[in-house]
């Protein structure tokens, strides 16, 4: 039987690039050999597309890549591919876009379809969602910037144009200190920041619009954060629960990557019943969204009334050696090759 032509897409032109060659390159090592033809296609900050030559080294997130060769008809190149696996982290990757050009080609891919890929992207408009599913979560505010205008959004989406001291007062009326600032489309913690007090709200806004024209503010919730991984295209599955530690006062790009005293863990004193709730809540988030193929799903466990709160859904997780997605599956018995291995069956079966 011939083996499967996989075609491994990594890089690409967001603020996560350095990421995503860290999750390509770990996925090529892992890729059962045997049974697929790997084909890595690497696409640089500028949006150059390229082969990578070499499948046998696992680069680490900042890491430069080598051994490169030109794809000058990109359209034939992947068309000549039995199925791709995109691990392009944050716009251009994760969004819905090269979903897009996948749907257009009629080339079966790992992971979400357009919709699911671009809602889940959005942090404001999946916290949308999850309030139509009554999924609990921080309280929200979003703020818009047309040029020089700062625009607050009310729930019913009426609009209200200001300077920023104007919008961050509005704010400071409807959410209480400590807020977390984020840009809507982003990852890895890029652009986020916490704001204790009016001056620094207006700082963290700021930072957070060099990165999107949308920006989430939410209020703090202190407590432990877990993640769950789920997997599957209509019979959903879910993983363990696995808990992230870190010294910091949140889990910062920084303290994702570059902190040594950062850790996941799988715990062993979470309630049972919590456990149970987190699964199921991970599960309907991701249908909510229309989810398809697999996804991270982020909670807090606030420390006050021990009430379970969705943070967000990743549907292009991490596959570096650090991250959490395969290795809360390797917990739940489920090898990294063989996790692999079920995704691009579920790729190649969508539509059976």
């Amino acid at each position: 039987m011939d083996k499967l032509k996989v075609g491994v897409i990594f890089g690409g032109m967001s603020t996560e690039h350095d990421v995503s060659i860290a999750s390509g390159t770990s996925i090529i090592t892992e890729l059962n050999k045997d049974k697929y033809d790997i084909y890595p296609i690497f696409i640089d900050k500028d949006g150059k597309w390229y082969k990578c030559l070499d499948i046998s080294k696992k680069y680490k997130v900042g890491e430069s890549i080598s051994d490169i060769e030109l794809i000058t008809n990109i359209v034939g190149y992947l068309n000549s591919l039995d199925v791709l696996f995109p691990i392009l982290h944050g716009l251009y990757g994760e969004d819905g876009t090269i979903q897009g050009l996948f749907e257009l080609l009629k080339i079966p891919y790992v992971g979400c379809r357009v919709l699911g890929s671009c809602v889940a992207m959005d942090k404001v408009y999946s916290k949308l969602i999850f309030d139509r599913a009554k999924i609990k979560q921080a309280k929200y505010e979003y703020i818009k910037k047309e040029k020089d205008n700062y625009i607050y959004v009310d729930k019913e989406f009426n609009e209200i144009k200001s300077d920023i001291e104007d919008i961050c007062n509005l704010l400071e009326g409807k959410l209480k200190y400590p807020m977390y600032v984020k840009p809507s489309n982003s990852g890895s913690s890029v652009g986020i920041s916490r704001a204790l007090n009016t001056q620094e709200l207006i700082n963290s806004i700021k930072e957070a619009f060099n990165y999107d024209r949308k920006v989430l503010i939410e209020e703090e919730i202190v407590g432990r954060e877990v993640e769950c991984s789920v997997l599957g295209n209509n019979d959903i599955e879910a993983s363990c629960i696995g808990e992230i530690i870190i010294d910091n006062s949140f889990y910062s790009y920084e303290s994702k990557y570059n902190d040594p005293s950062s850790k996941t863990i799988i715990p062993d004193d979470i309630d049972s019943s919590f456990i149970d709730e987190i699964r199921n809540t991970a599960i309907k988030a991701f249908k909510a969204i229309d989810g398809k193929g697999f996804a991270r799903v982020d909670f807090f466990i606030d420390d006050k009334n021990k009430e379970i709160f969705i943070n967000e859904i990743n549907t292009l997780p991490g596959f570096t050696n650090i991250s959490m997605y395969p290795k809360l599956w390797e917990e739940s018995g489920l090898a990294f090759s063989k996790l692999l291995d079920k995704l691009i069956e579920l790729a190649i079966n969508f539509n059976r």
